[in-house]
């Protein structure tokens, strides 16, 4: 098999992932408005959803129209830190349960999770998110996608940041992605 086509496979490995995250998401914000959930800076979360799958797109057009080497020295610590940084998003949505969410939603009485990885983190989701804008891209040397998306996500990520501790410093705890 073609690194490019193994590539690609692994892309779409991620988009699937990436939409099982957003099926446990959309779940979580029924339960959420179920408990009296509001949503705080949704103003953000279109773009970041469109940086989102900007990324993913990127990623395999930077590969394949830009003819990007496959080197095995990168590609290895790459996938192994894009592993490291499933295995912490999933450790993030199995702490936080319906709390857990891609959007920021207040819901009155919860408490704030303090356990897992957010016991020595406030926001270890964002870790992972920005551990794989790195890795995915460089697995097979899309750098422009990975210096990029990283630019993009901090401005996001600065914004999103803002708007979740707000939330968490407010008068009821957040259904958090962070």
């Amino acid at each position: 098999m073609n690194s490019v086509v193994a590539y690609v496979a692994l892309v779409g490995l991620v988009a699937l992932i990436r939409a099982l995250e957003l099926g446990v998401a959309r779940k979580n914000l029924q339960w959420a408005r179920r408990h009296g959930g509001v949503e705080t800076g949704a103003e953000h979360y279109p773009v970041m959803v469109l940086l989102h799958a900007a990324f993913l797109v990127g990623c395999i057009a930077e590969v394949s129209g830009l003819d990007r080497p496959y080197v095995a020295a990168l590609a290895w610590p790459m996938l192994a830190a894009l592993v490291a940084a499933h295995a912490l998003r999933w450790w993030c949505i199995r702490t936080l349960g319906p709390q857990w969410n891609t959007r920021v939603i207040r819901v009155p009485g919860q408490p704030v999770i303090t356990s897992g990885p957010y016991r020595w983190l406030r926001h270890p989701n964002y870790v992972a998110v920005v551990i794989e804008g790195i890795a995915l891209p460089l697995v097979h040397s899309a750098w422009v996608t990975a210096l990029g998306f990283t630019l993009a996500n901090a401005l996001v990520l600065r914004r999103r940041l803002q708007v979740e501790n707000e939330a968490l410093a407010g008068s009821s705890p957040t259904v958090r992605a962070g």
